[in-house]
């Protein structure tokens, strides 16, 4: 099967992934760390400034696709610290606006670069 995929303009996926994936009407976004484009640094500042980083990395790939955070309609928020979860909700809600797209967010141990959150969204097109 032939896979139509979408790169974000500067980044780079640091393992055997692609940034998104169509099927059919369906885009399916990879997890986004806080990495800044270009680099292998993460964003720096606490949680705040990690997850409006992993939103910039996000949109960025969402307009490879043709889309916007409008089209998203599910998105799966991982914490490595769930007191963290405020703040993260704070950021969240000031990208979204209603009807909010469906949402899991999960605590984990670690994530990749040491990252405190990362984030995958599933957007539909049309």
């Amino acid at each position: 099967m032939s896979r139509k995929v979408f790169t974000a303009q500067g980044s780079v996926a640091v393992g055997p992934y692609s940034h998104a994936v169509e099927a059919g009407e369906f885009v399916y976004l990879s997890g986004q760390t806080p990495a800044i484009p270009g680099t292998s640094r993460l964003m720096e500042g606490g949680i705040e400034a990690q997850t409006a980083q992993c939103f910039e990395n996000l949109k960025n790939v969402l307009a490879s696709a043709g889309l916007s955070l409008d089209d998203v309609v599910k998105v799966n928020v991982f914490l490595t610290d769930m007191r963290n979860f405020k703040a993260m909700n704070d950021v969240y809600a000031a990208q979204f606006h209603a009807p909010y797209p469906a949402r899991s967010t999960v605590g984990v141990r670690e994530l990749p670069l040491g990252a405190m959150v990362e984030i995958e969204m599933i957007a539909r097109k049309g």
